[in-house]
């Protein structure tokens, strides 16, 4: 039981071999700052308006941000619409995971 739920995901597997994109779901500002090479942001509250495209894309997403919260909640909108959708957490943690 234990061995699922603290579960390791493979973020590098995800984005060499299977394709994954990343979504960083921090305001346009945040972003600005800094983030990690190839991601494209869409912030929290938009994620409603473009589920249907993202699904489309057909590959896992990685959701990050600041802490780990508003990808969590990505993530979660996201899965509900059946979306391969994973909480990279903290974008700054995601940048070991990109080649």
């Amino acid at each position: 039981m234990f061995g699922k739920l603290f579960k390791k995901t493979d973020y590098k597997k995800l984005l060499n071999e299977d394709g994954a994109v990343i979504i960083d779901v921090r305001s346009p500002q945040e972003f600005a700052s800094g983030s990690v090479p190839g991601s494209e942001n869409i912030p929290l509250g938009s994620i409603p308006g473009k589920t249907k495209k993202i699904k489309s894309l057909g590959v896992p997403v990685i959701c990050v941000c600041a802490s780990g919260m508003r990808s969590g909640g990505a993530k979660a909108q996201l899965a509900a619409v059946g979306v391969d959708a994973y909480n990279g957490g903290a974008w700054t943690k995601m940048l070991k995971h990109v080649d």
